[in-house]
């Protein structure tokens, strides 16, 4: 499965850099496949893999905010599904320059 997700600490101002470093860190080392992107994270792995990643960067956060905003879009299908490189792939492969 992909999922896009974006932690969004509530109160805690405009500067939220600590807090998305933090939470991309725990997805680095989870060992998944991940890409960053200015809105969120995308992560690419077994459905328990991935929604156990996106809970823990809920469980740290909470340790140092009081209030999180998780948003979680997700790709679910049966039988084996695309990379999420190659997804990119086929339509960028189809732009015309």
């Amino acid at each position: 499965m992909i999922a896009e997700f974006s932690v969004t600490p509530i109160g805690a101002g405009v500067h939220v850099g600590a807090y998305v470093t933090k939470a991309v860190q725990i997805v680095h080392d989870s060992g998944l496949g991940y890409e960053l992107n200015p809105m969120g994270t995308v992560v690419e792995g077994p459905w328990d893999a991935v929604m156990a990643v996106i809970k823990k960067c809920n469980d740290e956060l909470l340790k140092e905010c009081e209030r999180l905003s998780i948003v979680i879009k997700i790709d679910s299908r049966r039988g084996p599904a695309p990379p999420m490189v190659e997804k990119v792939r086929s339509v960028t492969d189809r732009i015309r320059t």
